[in-house]
């Protein structure tokens, strides 16, 4: 287990290469994009396993000091983030099939899907800041592919955008490495914190502000957010849905990194204002709009900022508060925008004065919508009560009475939304037109969100014990955060 770490970027990156020579073989793509990602998912699965029994797994590649190694390292936290990461790209990956759209139908589609997934697995496997950064490109540059890969205006219109800002991002987290070594001597993760701590509070509170710009940016915090509410709505379903789900949890985990063990209680002021701001730009943004796929996708900002506020109050009871949330939010997020995509492809838009009844003519369809949208909401039993019980516990326990209040009300801002959505598309009477009891989509779209909606649903189930796991989690981050924890597992 030691020495394979590497291949959980390697391995995808290898099955890039093969889809690029197979690239006028559909079948042969996508049998190759299929054992790659079935493969990595199961060994993340051991890993997480192995790592939360044994402990942490390293990888160090060159045999360069440790100043400059490439280390690829799971402990806990990274361990589950590539789980979850790995489970949501395959289920999509499947679904994506299943709807055979011109995108998946391009020979681009699967060396860049696959791409996506070294990216996304390298950055929570990434041991050192400069491999962190590499391991952001590669996903970025995927991202940029499947975005834009059907070429309509309205894509390359978004898509242009997401590039922009994303090069950026790139500049302003490059500048961060680059700035980061000069002043420590050091790329480790591992050594960062106690040569941080040295540097005078002038020079690290600078640092720390320059990464929380760069990983804010990926993480789509306000006022950092405006690139995501266009882009992800113009790509198709699949797409969205691994977008939605993941990207921006790249960025909150890299937020959770940095903050939480490079420079504790350095930005907690700034960190729940940015959050407070975040939870309601993103729920005011949702409740203006009249298309499903743009009410999603300002969600998803709001939704950070909840995690983002855990980070910010900081201690054991609140960093397991927000990697619960995490866990919960990436598939009741994808789940959604996969339920979006069985709207298009059987209504052909998800506008809402275009729908009508879809409750009606799917019954079947109308509750995977609604188990999902209630626990992004906050009900009871579902999973997002949990996790805002986390974090508003942990809130009330220090005394940050406003914060509170906030995820309160955006909580019942987020549940008229999605009400919004419920009685324009799936409440009233069926539209009385041909498509009446018509369902286009393939079985496999179905089959695929039945099953990440019942990951919602056993995240609820088995809430103890993840939140166990999230609280052992925790713990691993804590003594070099020495930052107040008060509440505790809801």
């Amino acid at each position: 287990m030691t020495g394979g770490l590497a291949l959980f970027v390697a391995a995808p990156l290898a099955g890039t290469a093969l889809c690029f020579v197979a690239a006028r073989s559909r079948t042969l793509q996508r049998s190759v994009a299929l054992v790659v990602a079935v493969g990595v998912t199961v060994a993340s699965i051991a890993l997480l396993v192995h790592v939360d029994t044994v402990g942490p797994v390293t990888t160090s590649m060159g045999g360069w000091p440790d100043a400059i190694s490439i280390t690829f390292v799971a402990d806990r936290l990274g361990a589950l983030m590539l789980v979850i990461g790995n489970v949501m790209m395959l289920a999509v990956l499947v679904y994506a099939i299943g709807q055979g759209s011109r995108d998946e139908q391009s020979p681009w589609y699967a060396p860049a899907y696959l791409a996506l997934i070294a990216g996304v697995s390298g950055a929570f496997l990434a041991g050192d800041l400069f491999n962190l950064f590499v391991c952001f490109e590669i996903l970025l540059m995927a991202s940029y592919v499947l975005l834009t890969l059907e070429g309509s205006d309205d894509q390359i219109r978004s898509g242009t955008t997401y590039v922009v800002l994303n090069v950026v991002e790139s500049l302003v987290l490059v500048t961060g490495v680059a700035l980061v070594f000069a002043t420590t001597g050091t790329l480790s993760m591992a050594e960062l914190p106690e040569r941080l701590a040295a540097l005078p509070d002038g020079v690290a509170l600078g640092l720390s502000l320059l990464l929380l710009v760069a990983f804010g940016l990926k993480a789509a915090v306000f006022p950092l957010f405006s690139w995501l509410p266009d882009s992800y709505p113009a790509a198709p379903s699949p797409v969205s849905a691994v977008f939605a789900g993941l990207l921006t949890k790249v960025g909150v985990y890299a937020i959770l990194r940095t903050q939480t063990q490079w420079f504790p209680d350095s930005n907690r002021t700034l960190l729940l204002v940015v959050a407070a701001a975040t939870m309601v730009v993103g729920v005011v943004g949702a409740i203006a709009q009249a298309d499903v796929k743009r009410i999603l996708s300002f969600h998803i900002v709001s939704q950070i900022g909840y995690m983002i506020a855990g980070i910010a109050l900081g201690g054991v009871a609140a960093v397991a508060a927000v990697v619960f949330y995490v866990v919960h939010h990436i598939p009741v997020k994808t789940s959604l925008f996969l339920v979006d995509g069985i709207v298009e492809q059987d209504e052909g838009t998800s506008a809402l004065d275009r729908l009508s009844g879809l409750a009606r003519r799917s019954g079947l369809l109308a509750v995977l919508f609604l188990v999902p949208a209630l626990s992004l909401a906050g009900l009871p039993p579902f999973s997002g009560f949990i996790g805002k019980l986390g974090v508003v516990t942990v809130g009330l326990d220090q005394g940050e009475w406003w914060i509170v209040a906030v995820a309160l009300v955006v909580s019942i801002l987020t549940l008229v939304s999605m009400m919004k959505i419920w009685t324009g598309a799936f409440w009233g009477a069926a539209p009385d037109t041909d498509r009446d009891g018509v369902l286009r989509h393939h079985p496999l779209m179905a089959a695929v969100t039945w099953f990440v909606v019942a990951l919602t649903l056993a995240v609820a189930l088995f809430a103890g014990p993840i939140y166990g796991f999230a609280e052992r989690t925790a713990a691993d981050l804590e003594p070099v955060a020495a930052t107040p924890s008060g509440g505790g597992a809801p």
